[in-house]
């Protein structure tokens, strides 16, 4: 082999190595490019579906404010009617309250009196201990 039938093999061995990593080159690029056409439609697919969905989201959440806003409302007036509650009773407990204790009292002491004026010695009136435990109490010793 003389040097220039070994450049002419190292010429085409060349010429060979670059067309088969142009011929890869070419088969990856074909793939990525239909790799990226089925991306695009994939993303148009879902903005189509997706911008209806938006639009529904915003539809609810209005709607949610909406009733949100009567809620808060609703609340307001519960708490004005709780508020005239409280000072209704507040003011029936004061203007009834006070006189109706001054009455039962009354009528308690007027039964007490009765029943001690009746001879009621031995007779045991309410919120009074037995005449047996009261002396009991009094009599009883430390040993």
């Amino acid at each position: 082999m003389s040097g220039g039938e070994v450049g002419g093999v190292a010429g085409l061995v060349v010429a060979v190595s670059w067309a088969v990593l142009v011929g890869f080159l070419a088969v990856a690029l074909a793939r990525l490019a239909s790799t990226l056409r089925r991306t695009t439609e994939l993303v148009a697919g879902i903005t189509e579906q997706a911008v209806p969905l938006l639009g529904e989201a915003s539809d609810a959440l209005r709607s949610a404010h909406t009733q949100l806003d009567r809620v808060d409302t609703i609340t307001a007036d519960v708490a004005e009617v709780t508020a005239n509650a409280s000072a209704l009773s507040s003011t029936v407990a004061s203007t009834f309250g006070g006189p109706l204790v001054k009455v039962a009292a009354f009528g308690y002491g007027v039964r007490r009196a009765v029943g001690l004026q009746a001879g009621g010695a031995g007779k045991v009136l309410p919120g009074q201990p037995p005449a047996a435990r009261r002396g009991r109490r009094r009599n009883r010793s430390k040993d």
